[in-house]
């Protein structure tokens, strides 16, 4: 062991290039909808389909330092433009969309490690990833433009919709309102204290200008604080962690019950938008990932939010837990291959309940009346790899009571997934 880090020092990355390919197809055939309203999910029969081209360079400045780029071409749009489920079934698809390709720039960042004594760790080479070695015990900082989710609430098998899970509520946990442009991206900076079994992260991002908007708040007058406690344990000699996670939006927003008031008042349709001012929205989220057995793991995660205000980034869920589990192909002479199962239940707060059944709208629902029931979603997939390079994926999903609403489904989806990267 200490051989290969001395090795992996030795031959550390100045720079390095990789880049992947995405390509997620999704149907669901007609079901059921009395009635639908602005934001709601097509009853008809739909086939939409999304792509995104990555690349990720990374150079290392000095001693520590990296510095990061990730130009991207995306193209296509999620079923409704990503509305009428706040699970929402495709985590590969923005709220932005386009049918010719597009070009953004989601990722540039510099990290800074900082050592905290002599013993280091191999770092293999990958995407934002230099190979070498690094100390195991640092501070890591994170300044620059990247995704909260890139470094916090992560899951080692539910949070890649290019290779695990496709569901927004699978993907992460449901009730944390990120910080986030449209296409899931923030300026903000981030610090990571990492000492033998535990983790403690802290980070600042910027809000959206306004809720669920493609701009960024150019004054960062509109933030978000987020922290989140991580402890590794080993149980019966397989490597599990547990993180607890805390963060709070501040920024203009509406509350529920204001625009309700405000909707019998005037004898309109309430809207948070005629309401909003300068608040904050709490939240916290529980995450277990524990491996079982050496090609068997289980995951879970917990969350909820400050319900009473509209959703700022995210998507409408106020409550959320979900479980389930990854078992490499090992079994069946497939090592490379996985499968992977997860139950998700997401839920509304009494206050945003009453807001939709009077016809409000959301930043991603809204069917002019409501049914309330929780949002029940099952979802199972298969990662064939093909080959080193390409990975083919068969995605089901089973959503009950979409968008919170007895009235309407339930929404069987199905989904093809094309994977290629180097």
């Amino acid at each position: 062991m200490a051989g290969d880090i001395a090795a992996a020092a030795a031959l550390q990355e100045t720079w390095n290039l990789h880049g992947q390919f995405t390509n997620v197809a999704q149907w669901h055939p007609a079901f059921t909808a009395p009635y639908s309203g602005q934001n709601s999910l097509t009853p008809r029969e739909i086939v939409k389909e999304t792509s995104d081209l990555t690349l990720f360079f990374g150079v290392r400045l000095w001693r520590g330092g990296e510095f990061y780029l990730n130009p991207e071409f995306d193209q296509g749009f999620g079923f409704n433009n990503t509305l009428g489920v706040a699970g929402f079934p495709s985590g590969e698809a923005y709220k932005v969309g386009a049918d010719a390709p597009y070009y953004r720039l989601p990722r540039a960042f510099l990290r800074q490690v900082i050592g905290l004594g002599s013993e280091e760790q191999k770092i293999e080479a990958g995407a934002n990833r230099l190979a070498g070695s690094a100390p195991t015990n640092n501070v890591t900082l994170t300044i620059g433009k990247f995704s909260a989710v890139d470094i916090f609430d992560n899951n080692a098998y539910a949070h890649d919709p290019r290779s695990d899970f496709l569901n927004w509520s699978a993907v992460d946990a449901g009730a944390y309102d990120y910080a986030a442009d449209a296409w899931g991206y923030t300026y903000g900076v981030a610090a990571e204290w990492n000492l033998s079994w535990w983790t403690l992260r802290a980070g600042l991002f910027d809000l959206s200008d306004v809720p669920n908007s493609s701009r960024l708040d150019p004054h960062f007058g509109q933030f978000e604080w987020v922290g989140e406690f991580e402890a590794r344990k080993n149980w019966r000699g397989h490597p599990g962690k547990l993180k607890f996670l805390a963060y709070e939006n501040r920024g203009l927003m509406g509350a529920y019950g204001d625009a309700v008031r405000l909707g019998q008042q005037t004898g309109t349709t309430p809207d948070t938008v005629r309401v909003r001012h300068f608040a904050a929205r709490p939240g916290m989220a529980l995450n277990l990932e524990q491996e079982l057995e050496s090609d068997l793991g289980f995951f879970a995660r917990a969350s909820l939010n400050d319900g009473s205000k509209e959703a700022f980034e995210f998507t409408e869920i106020d409550r959320s837990v979900s479980l389930g589990c990854v078992l490499k192909g090992d079994r069946w002479g497939r090592h490379d291959d996985s499968v992977g199962a997860t139950l998700v239940v997401n839920g509304l707060s009494g206050k945003a309940r009453d807001y939709f059944a009077a016809g409000g709208m959301g930043i991603l629902i809204g069917d002019g009346q409501l049914n309330y029931g929780p949002e029940e979603i099952a979802e199972f997939y298969y990662a064939w790899q093909a080959e080193k390079h390409l990975a083919l994926g068969l995605d089901y999903q089973y959503i009950v009571n979409p968008a919170y609403n007895r009235d309407r489904g339930p929404v069987p989806v199905l989904g093809l997934r094309l994977h290629a990267e180097y």
